[in-house]
């Protein structure tokens, strides 16, 4: 029985390794595809896209009538026709002189930052050119740097009109936060499908805004009463009273940076001070949902960090290769895994069995340390490639004194003596990296990539050692030693 056990345990850590070095394949169409997640590299490891924005240069042309009004939809008109119809034309700058200032430089700046922030991007570079204002922005390239750097250049000038009037009724003033929610849609009962809303919460003042504009501007009905002769009645008299109903309908529209988003009016007065935009239909595609998600964090993002005093537009964009090749990555790997392997070689050679049973216990705290790192997010840089190979280091010799323990007692092992050299070997090896626990703990909320990469493998690291070595490396050698 106790064979069968070790033996179970070995397969698991087998299949474990399998995993996290070659991955789990699915048939994906026409192709196979790895569902394993990938690994997610800094900017040395990955390479990194620069981003130039320069202050923009453009003017926002404005028509109105010869009252004085903005003529709405004047896109399409003609010169000629704007001097037939008696209007004018109005070229004003996007950024006046008042607006370029360093003040309002630095401030964009921080909104770019901002932005990144709650996107949960940390691994990236802005510098600012205090003269021209211009900004540049390297962040790592990756499958969502496209989706970011469309967003860089952003204004987030949010806005509620009147779409007759074009009377501004809210602003980013009135914005206290926005956020993006998802659910399953509630509008069929026949749908399974989950929903994206883009969720805006507003302030005191512009809850009671948004309670008195979806008030008047709500969908209204009308009876109309009409009285028309029956021609075929004998009656002359006789009349015949049909109604019809007329809906009217008072319209806002939102814009972000001039741009609509939405026109529409409201069922009912709204008292929550919140708004709930859905974002693309109701899917159970993973990919799609995702997309849907994607958009409505970047509008919430925008939102929610408020809008730039200067409107920028991208100059270049540019993809910069890192200077460590993945050829030069996967030589360094196999150096990694040669040294494990010699190191793991010596353990069996000095303790036989047991050596045996800690090295395949060890080869498996490797594979689920390579997996934890990739789903928990961690971001690997040459420093965090170099907090690997410290945490296998420390599981070495984790692992060797826990055998050291033992080996005066290979042949009539207990398990009580397993039991108590484990307690030891915890005891004696976790006393002595405290100051490693708490440099690493610090390391893991530095806002520097290269630092925090290699603090928060090595908090995973450590937390492995400590809790898969009493799960996996302790019960293996129980069960190798004999019963009580």
């Amino acid at each position: 029985m106790k064979k069968i056990k070790i033996l179970t345990i070995i397969l698991l850590i087998i299949l474990i390794t399998m995993v996290a070095f070659w991955g789990i394949y699915t048939q994906v169409q026409n192709r196979m595809e790895n569902q394993v997640k990938d690994y997610s590299y800094a900017m040395d490891l990955a390479g990194s896209r620069v981003v130039r924005l320069i202050v923009s240069d453009e003017n926002e042309t404005t028509v109105k009538d010869s009252e004085g009004n903005v003529v709405e939809d004047s896109e399409n008109l003609t010169d000629d026709e704007i001097a037939e119809k008696g209007y004018t034309k109005e070229e004003t700058p996007y950024n006046s002189d008042e607006v370029k200032t360093v003040d309002n430089y630095k401030k964009s700046k921080e909104i770019i930052e901002k932005r990144f922030n709650e996107l949960g991007i940390s691994n990236y570079i802005t510098k600012l050119d205090e003269e021209t204002g211009d900004i540049i922005v390297e962040v790592t390239e990756n499958e969502n740097t496209d989706s970011i750097v469309s967003n860089l250049a952003t204004t987030g000038k949010f806005e509620i009109v009147d779409s007759q009037t074009q009377e501004v009724l809210m602003d980013n003033n009135d914005i206290k936060l926005a956020n993006v929610m998802y659910g399953a849609d509630s509008s069929s009962a026949t749908s399974s499908g989950t929903m994206v809303y883009l969720n805006i919460e507003f302030t005191k003042e512009g809850k009671s805004k948004l309670e008195e504009i979806s008030t008047n501007y709500t969908k209204t009905t009308e009876d109309t009463n009409t009285t028309s002769e029956d021609a075929n009645t004998t009656d002359e008299n006789a009349t015949t009273d049909e109604t019809s109903d007329d809906t009217t309908e008072k319209t806002i529209t939102m814009k972000i940076d001039g741009e609509e988003i939405m026109t529409t009016s409201f069922d009912e007065p709204i008292r929550t001070g919140r708004l709930q935009l859905s974002i693309g239909s109701a899917t159970t595609d993973t990919d799609t949902l995702n997309g849907y998600i994607n958009q409505a964090s970047n509008m919430a993002v925008v939102l929610d960090t408020g809008n730039m005093p200067v409107r920028y537009e991208v100059d270049t964009n540019e993809f910069i290769e890192s200077d460590i090749t993945q050829n030069e990555l996967q030589i360094a790997g196999y150096v990694m895994l040669g040294i494990v392997g010699l190191a793991l070689i010596i353990l069996i050679i000095r303790y036989k069995l047991l050596g045996l049973l800690g090295a395949f216990s060890y080869v498996g705290l490797m594979s689920i340390l390579l997996l934890v790192i990739r789903y928990a997010n961690v971001v690997l840089s040459m420093e965090g490639i170099f907090g690997i190979a410290i945490v296998l280091i420390l599981n070495y010799i984790f692992v060797n004194k826990f055998l050291n323990k033992l080996k005066d007692n290979r042949k009539d092992l207990s398990k009580e003596e397993v039991i108590k050299a484990n307690k030891e070997t915890y005891k004696e090896f976790f006393i002595r990296i405290i100051p490693v626990i708490i440099m690493v703990i610090a390391f893991s909320f530095v806002q520097w990539t290269p630092i925090s990469s290699f603090g928060m493998v090595m908090i995973w690291g450590i937390a492995l050692i400590a809790l898969y070595n009493v799960i996996f490396t302790n019960n293996l050698l129980k069960l190798k030693a004999k019963k009580d």
